[in-house]
């Protein structure tokens, strides 16, 4: 980290690629000895504000992480090895990686949570009672119950790397953050010593099937890449195939899982391919009201009449948590995105059989855009 001089004694010591948290150091994103810009889950930092103007929180409150830590172990793994440019690959380890920082006084924090929990998923009772599932009683029981391991993880953004990642120059990237947000952060460009960005963005949820002890190595791995969509994975709207590939990826990973392999659900808030949800429902007005109708050879071009730009997810930050899940090498592919396959590829993380989703999964109303990004290069 090149540290601006009259600013060394007050910025906390990080080196990024450390393979260690002690040889890394602590990320900090307040007080004097911050080495980091934002503050943690900044996505939810407005609400906490209030929390605090109304005195329902007090502004000097540290987390308690008493028995917080992880319910298993993940990591380290050879694929950590490569440069994060998304997340803290310690994030998890805070509690005790840095308990002497946290009794200093310094306000070190997760950025990584990793429980034990239970799915129930309408879609999943009614495969296993068609008989596609069986009950296992350890990945799924007879009432449709899943069993997985649940992990959270929050945007910790390595600018040098995430720029490098882009094919953009630092200062670039730095100052077009500054700009999109209204200025938000300037220290982005007043402080270029400073590495580490918490951006106010939504995060990652992972969900593993199966046993965690198996990542990281030989056994077969089935995933599903997912990016967020409320009206369709929440709420069952049928103009999308959100939902139902959602379904699909995890029968699938709960397949996989059962036969002795292990299944991930990597679940992105990218809401309407990060063009937010009043961008995607304007588009959707749009391509019914077209002169021409509602026709596959539009679809991405309403977008983009709307937007500026087809697609704002940038498919190559979503490997980072798969990369940190130790994974080289995905046997079972639930995904027709090429966007996805690209990035992962390019992360050196290898594809087997890409499974492809049954048509009587494919909503009516959702034809439109299946055709669309087959014709556009979507696998099928």
């Amino acid at each position: 980290m090149n540290v601006h001089p009259d600013k060394a004694a007050l910025v906390t010591p990080l080196d990024w690629t450390a393979e260690t948290p002690a040889a890394r150091g602590p990320i900090v994103a307040n007080g004097p000895h911050a080495n980091a810009i934002g503050v943690h889950a900044g996505a939810y930092a407005p609400y906490r504000a209030l929390a605090v103007a109304t005195g329902a929180l007090g502004p000097e409150h540290r987390p308690d992480l008493t028995a917080t830590d992880p319910v298993v172990t993940i990591g380290p793994y050879p694929t950590w090895r490569k440069p994060f440019a998304t997340m803290d690959r310690f994030g998890h380890m805070v509690n005790n990686a840095f308990a002497k920082d946290i009794r200093a006084g310094i306000d070190v924090r997760p950025s990584i949570a990793i429980a034990a929990g239970e799915l129930r998923f309408p879609e999943i009772v009614e495969a296993l009672g068609a008989g596609r599932l069986h009950a296992d009683g350890k990945v799924l029981d007879r009432a449709g119950t899943i069993h997985v391991t649940k992990i959270a993880i929050e945007p910790v953004w390595h600018l040098p790397t995430l720029a490098i990642r882009l094919g953009i120059g630092d200062a670039l990237l730095r100052r077009a953050l500054v700009e999109q947000t209204g200025g938000m952060y300037p220290a982005l460009v007043e402080r270029p010593e400073i590495e580490v960005f918490l951006p106010p963005i939504g995060g990652t949820s992972v969900y593993i099937f199966g046993d965690p002890s198996r990542l990281g190595t030989n056994a077969p791995v089935t995933c599903r890449l997912h990016d967020e969509c409320n009206g369709s994975d929440v709420f069952g709207s049928d103009i999308c195939t959100c939902r139902p590939y959602l379904a699909f990826g995890i029968e699938s990973c709960i397949r996989g899982a059962q036969a002795g392999g292990v299944g991930i659900l990597s679940y992105n808030r990218k809401e309407g391919r990060a063009l937010g949800e009043v961008v995607k429902y304007l588009v959707y007005n749009a391509r019914p009201r077209a002169a021409c109708g509602d026709r596959e050879e539009d679809y991405f071009a309403r977008t983009k009449a709307v937007a500026g730009v087809e697609d704002m997810r940038f498919q190559s930050l979503a490997t980072d948590p798969l990369t940190w899940l130790g994974v080289r090498r995905i046997d079972s592919w639930a995904s027709m995105s090429n966007l996805k396959s690209d990035a992962l590829r390019d992360a050196g993380i290898e594809i087997g059989q890409h499974l492809v989703i049954p048509d009587a999964m494919v909503p009516d109303r959702a034809r439109v855009e299946i055709s669309a990004k087959k014709a556009a290069g979507y696998f099928s």
